[in-house]
Formats: structure tokens, C-alpha cells, sequence
């Protein structure tokens, strides 16, 4: 590995605390940027690893009416499930804080102020979007409307998440407020802004020259989109009362822009953890010899690469981000994930389903990483990567090692004979793993980097599969001392190397084999680079643990019940978003009174010939037994519905249909699902003839 620097700051986005984590965020954001932490570590890298909830913003106090709570209540809900989350994936920040800390209010406030006093902003006072049914502005992102360059009727107000053109709220066709639904208007407000534009010379030559050949295509592409549109002034306070009140006289009822404190909240992390770990945070935020790396996902490239490096730059004293590895969306089950329609697999609900297996998910997700663009989530792959990779590679090499170790040596690790050209050929490959998986994650190459770890596991299998000491125990015991030797070497290298993966299987499968960890190990460095330069892993002699399951088999019923979950919310969502046919013409009493609707009984129904959708039915009115054609061949089977009770339409006027003359017409309705359904007179004591009023 290249290290150029002996100190990181790692950022990863600040989750928003309107809401729980889901496998989106972890996938996109959370569970690279752990992967890269724990990594570094491993190399003795001094690591800063920070992130926080970001608690402000016109969303919060709207949720929180929604929900019939404060917004402090709210956004202390949320953090606690959301940094509850955290800590059951194994995300190993070094500080998780908040925006609503008296650290980041004051860290905030004094980074505006200084670029205030040095008179960074522009002062302006024009027209904004204003909601009067709300009565108040409408921040970029509560402003919907249909985009000017790709036609995206559900653009926001601040960027068009299908083109990712950056826009300004007043630039969209036909906007309305997120809030209320209504059109607002426009009406004069002062604000101070950031002059972008100003900065778009320096951007150019840092990000699309400096930065060309070193950053994600996706997040370089994205970047030079924006640049080449031409930088504009962006507003950095807004008019609302929650968030962190403008620093300055006259500016009463203003507050910073959500997007302006946000990403100071990493800065304020910083500050809180080194005054708890006895450091300076300046050395992690100033300090030349340190890289700064974020962790986001596509919705905040713009953010993270443009406007955030031009408010370091303008403050002067901070370093710039070395990079900005974003990766794109995670789909679930071929949809886009969505909160407000909860189409997600949510962290707190999955571990109530699949407890103690939060590496499986993280293994999953890194497997199906949308590292350069989108990718689905399914739970049938999910199940198929638990069974076929995690279960019958990795944890069957494990269990395999372990016990035969247990059984032929009672648990202590033989000592090996003379190596065959083969050993010394599985040996030499072991020492090149940390290289090659190095490599990967230097490049930011996480799904990589784990197919490799995957390869380690398989060059083991595929060592015990050719050696076969079950059966060479029966003709050369000593040969099979070697034999489990190596393959001992091979599971204590596994047990290093995939904790940046699967942290809680690393730790398992160290405490299985008893190896030592050291702290003096752990903080040299030595515990990932040990594994090409040491001669024995887990020496000879040392006594190792009994077998344990390190992954267990995921049933089909258990993947049943998560995609009628899904089914579930589809089926509400369809009926939440189904159109209600609007109220017809006027009808008078006169007309309805022309109506004859009466009771009947199905007594008799077949299949129109060489028609799929019609059935001939024979229906007991009451007033006699008459043949109506319906098209509901498709709902029904003929058989399910004869002695079904309708409402029939008796005087409608005769018509023949495919030759059958039917006399009348029986009523129906559709279901949440589309489903059609009997207008049901099925109750106790209503009689064929029965007229409906």
C-alpha cells in the first residue's frame, strides 16, 4: 500500500433525522466508509472517523407536526434509532455528534462570521417563492416542479435528480409548494450568498485537471456537468425558525441554510471527539500530511465537491477533500427506494428478522455496490449469497479447519513436516492477499476488494479439496500435520482480513481460533501487513476453540415473508395513489328512479366460447331467470361464483354479445388491488327481488 499521508479525516454524510436508516444509506454511504476506516487502521494510520445527524431544516418541524411532537422530540427519536443503527452494523465511528450541539452551533455560527467579516458574501434582497397558505418561503427543496433542461416534471427546487442540472427554485416550470400543494408567489426577502461563481477558475483547475485521472467517472461527470453550466451565487441563510440563527444584526427570523451548516457538522464531530481523546482537532481539519476523504452518495456530489470546497477555500485555513469516492443508488427488488412510501428494508426491522446477522447484509450490500452506478437489491440474490458464498465457502473451509483440528489434534495446531511445492505454492499466494485486497481498497474498489477475501476462502477449500486429509489420515499422519498447518494459516488470515468486511464474523472467528490481539500489535499496524511477512500466523502448539456456525442457511420461507412485506406496501401504495374517478353528470331523482336495481342469485355460469373475458350467467332475479353477460371471465371461475348473491341492473335496455342476448347487468367494484369485487347484498334475510333504494 501507498501511504503517502500517516493521518485521515474520514467524513460520511450526515443521515437526516427525519426518519430511520435503510439499506440504501448503508450500502451508498456507511458500510464503504467503515470498510476504509477499519482498513487504514489496520495499517497503524492515525484515523479520524466522524459523522453526526443533521437535525435542521423546514423538514423537521414539518414532520414533527405530522407525528404531533416537537422538533427536539423528533430529532431525538431519530438519532437515537438512527445512531442505535450504526452501532448494530459495526459503522466503527470515532465521534457521532449532532447539528443541534452547542459545539456545532458555535462552530457554525463562527465559520459564517469570519466569512462575513471578510466580506466573502454578497448582500442582496430580491424575490423568492413564497407559500401564503404556509405563510413562509419555500427552501430549494420544498419546491417541485417540472425541470427546464430534461422535462422531469417531479424536479426539486435546488437540483433534477435525473439529469442532475443544478437549478434555482424560480427556474422551474409551473412550481408548487411541497408543503401545501398551492403555487406560491413571489415576494422580496433578504439573504446573504455565496459568490460560486467567483470560485470557478480555481474549481476548474483543482477538480478537472488535478483531480481527472484519480476520482470516480460518476463523481468527476457530475462535477464538470456543473462547472461547465456556469457557477451562480447560492443563497447561505434562509427565512425559517429552526436551525442555527444568523450571526449577524438585522437578521431576525434567518437562519443558516441547512446545506451551508451540514457539512461543518464534520468539523464540529472533529472538535468533539478530540477534546474527549485529548488531541487537535486542527491537526485532522489544517494539517498538510492529512488526507480528507467523504463518504457520500450521488445526491450530494454537488455539495461535497463544489460548494463545500469553495466555503474551505474561502475561509482560507482548512485542507480540501483528496477525494470524494460517491457511489450511486441502491434499487430494492428493481424499484427506487423511498422513504415517505416505505419501500425500503429498514436496519431496525431487518435485525428483528435475521438477529445476529448484520454481516451478511453488510457482505451483500458490498457485493452488490453501486460503486459506478446503479444497482438492485433482491432478496432472492440476498438469500443466494448467504447460502452459496458465505455459508458454503467461508464458513465451510472454517468449520472444516476447526474440526478436523479438534479431532485429530484435540484443538492444538499441529507442527508442520517439509512443505510440497504445493504448500509452498498455497503459502505464497496466502502472503499475497493483503496486497491485493490493499490495492482494491485504495482505489476505492470495496465490491473488488471483497471478491477477493471470497478468492482467499476458495483457495482454501480448494487446498483441503485436493489434499483430503480425511483420507490421508489413514495412510501419512504426518503428512496431514502439514496439510492442516497451512489451512490453519489460511482460516487465521481470513480471521484479519475480512474485519473491514464483516467485522462481527472477524471477531468470532478470532476468539474460534484463539489468536492473539494484542494492542501494541493493533496500534504499530502490524496486524495486516503481519500476514505476508510472518512466518506463523497461529503458531504451533497454540490450542484453538470448538467449531462454531460462523453464517447459517437462509430458508426460502424466511425470504417469502420479506417480499410479502414489499407486497404489502406496494398493494397500499397502489391504493393511496389510485385516482378516484371523478362525479359524473348531475343525475335528477327522476333519473335514479328510472333505475330497477334488484337482488339476485347466481345460479348457473360458463365460459363465453373463443372470449377471455366474458362469462354467461343464468341469475334468479326474482322476478324470473334471465341470461346476463359479464366481463369478469378474468376475476372468476365459473365454479367460485354459482349461489354468489348480486346486485343486478334489471331494466337495462336488451343487447346481444357475441350472439347471447343479456338482459341486465350485475354491479361491481375494484379493490385496493384492482381487483374486481361483487357489490356484496350476501347479508342474512335478503331475498332474491329485493329492491335497492
Amino acid at each position: 500500500m501507498n501511504k503517502p499521508s500517516q493521518r485521515y479525516t474520514i467524513t460520511a454524510a450526515l443521515p437526516y433525522t427525519n426518519g430511520p436508516i435503510h439499506i440504501g444509506h448503508l450500502a451508498g454511504v456507511y458500510v464503504p466508509a467503515d470498510i476504509y476506516a477499519r482498513f487504514l487502521r489496520m495499517q497503524g494510520i492515525d484515523v479520524a472517523f466522524v459523522c453526526g445527524s443533521d437535525e435542521h431544516g423546514v423538514a423537521i418541524p414539518m414532520k414533527a407536526k405530522k407525528e404531533g411532537i416537537t422538533p427536539q422530540e423528533l430529532i431525538d427519536k431519530y438519532h437515537s434509532i438512527i445512531k442505535q443503527s450504526f452501532v448494530d452494523f459495526g459503522v466503527s465511528f470515532d465521534n457521532y455528534s449532532r447539528t443541534s450541539a452547542d459545539v456545532h452551533h458555535k462552530t457554525a455560527s463562527e465559520f459564517f462570521r469570519k466569512l462575513y467579516d471578510e466580506g466573502k458574501f454578497i448582500e442582496d434582497t430580491n424575490e423568492q417563492l413564497y407559500d401564503a397558505e404556509a405563510n413562509q418561503f419555500l427552501a430549494d427543496r420544498f419546491v417541485t416542479g417540472t425541470c427546464p433542461k430534461c422535462g422531469n416534471p417531479e424536479a426539486y427546487g435546488d437540483q433534477c435528480e435525473n439529469c442532475g442540472t443544478s437549478l434555482n427554485a424560480t427556474d422551474l416550470i409551473n412550481p408548487k409548494s411541497a408543503i401545501t400543494g398551492s403555487v406560491p408567489t413571489m415576494k422580496q426577502t433578504r439573504h446573504w450568498y455565496l459568490p460560486l461563481d467567483q470560485y470557478e477558475s480555481w474549481l476548474k483547475e483543482w477538480i478537472i485537471e488535478g483531480h481527472k485521472r484519480d476520482w470516480k467517472v460518476n463523481v468527476y461527470g457530475q462535477v464538470k456537468s456543473w462547472i461547465d453550466d456556469g457557477l451562480r451565487a447560492r443563497a447561505v441563510t434562509r427565512d425559517l425558525d429552526w436551525g442555527i440563527p444568523v450571526p449577524v444584526e438585522g437578521a431576525d427570523g434567518k437562519v443558516l441554510y441547512v446545506w451551508f451548516d451540514a457539512p461543518i457538522g464534520y468539523i464540529s464531530s472533529t472538535k468533539e471527539w478530540a477534546e474527549r481523546e485529548g488531541k487537535n482537532w486542527e491537526d485532522y481539519w489544517k494539517a498538510d500530511d492529512t488526507k480528507l476523504v467523504h463518504f457520500i452518495g450521488k445526491d450530494n456530489i454537488v455539495f461535497h465537491c463544489v460548494i463545500f470546497p469553495i466555503m474551505l477555500k474561502a475561509e482560507g485555513s482548512y485542507i480540501l477533500p483528496e477525494n470524494v469516492p460517491a457511489n450511486e443508488f441502491l434499487n430494492l427488488e428493481g424499484k427506487k427506494l423511498s422513504t415517505s412510501k416505505n419501500w425500503a428494508v429498514w436496519l431496525h426491522e431487518y435485525l428483528q428478522d435475521f438477529p445476529g446477522q448484520q454481516d451478511v447484509l453488510r457482505y451483500v450490500l458490498t457485493a452488490n455496490a453501486p460503486e459506478t452506478k446503479d444497482n438492485d437489491f433482491t432478496w432472492k440474490d440476498f438469500q443466494a449469497r448467504n447460502n452459496n458464498e458465505l455459508v458454503a465457502i467461508f464458513g465451510n473451509f472454517i468449520n472444516r479447519v476447526v474440526v478436523l483440528t479438534d479431532k485429530y489434534y484435540e484443538g492444538e495446531v499441529p507442527a508442520p513436516g517439509a512443505y510440497t511445492e504445493v504448500d509452498e505454492e498455497t503459502l505464497a499466494t496466502l502472503r499475497a492477499y493483503p496486497s491485493v485486497i490493499a490495492s482494491s481498497i485504495d482505489k476505492y474498489r470495496f465490491r473488488e476488494a471483497q471478491g477477493e477475501l471470497m478468492n482467499l476462502a476458495r483457495l482454501g477449500n480448494k487446498y483441503l479439496a485436493d489434499e483430503e486429509p480425511w483420507k490421508l489420515i489413514k495412510t501419512d499422519a504426518e503428512r496431514v500435520k502439514t496439510v492442516m498447518y497451512v489451512a490453519l494459516q489460511i482460516a487465521s488470515a481470513l480471521a484479519t482480513l475480512s474485519e473491514p468486511f464483516l467485522p462481527f464474523t472477524s471477531a468470532k472467528l478470532k476468539k474460534i481460533l484463539n489468536m492473539e490481539q494484542d494492542e501494541k500489535s493493533l496500534s504499530s499496524g502490524t496486524l495486516w501487513n503481519e500476514i505476508a511477512t510472518k512466518e506463523a500466523l497461529l503458531a504451533a502448539g497454540n490450542k484453538i476453540g470448538k467449531a462454531e456456525l460462523l453464517f447459517s442457511k437462509i430458508e426460502d420461507e424466511q425470504i417469502q415473508e420479506q417480499l410479502n412485506k414489499l407486497e404489502t406496501t406496494k398493494a397500499a401504495n397502489e391504493a393511496e395513489n389510485k385516482k378516484v374517478e371523478p362525479q359524473k353528470e348531475t343525475a335528477t331523482f327522476e333519473d335514479f328512479s328510472k333505475m330497477d336495481l334488484r337482488v339476485g342469485t347466481i345460479v348457473e355460469a360458463t365460459k363465453m366460447p373463443k372470449a377471455d373475458k366474458l362469462l354467461v350467467l343464468k341469475i334468479n332475479t326474482g322476478i324470473d331467470t334471465r341470461t346476463i353477460v359479464s366481463g369478469i371471465a378474468q376475476s372468476f371461475k365459473p365454479e367460485e361464483i354459482i349461489g354468489k348473491k348480486v346486485t343486478v341492473l334489471v331494466n337495462l335496455a336488451p343487447r346481444k354479445l357475441r350472439g347471447v342476448e343479456s338482459e341486465g347487468m350485475i354491479l361491481m367494484t375494484e379493490n385496493a388491488e384492482g381487483k374486481l369485487v361483487f357489490l356484496n347484498p350476501d347479508t342474512e334475510g335478503v331475498e332474491n327481488g329485493a329492491v335497492i333504494s
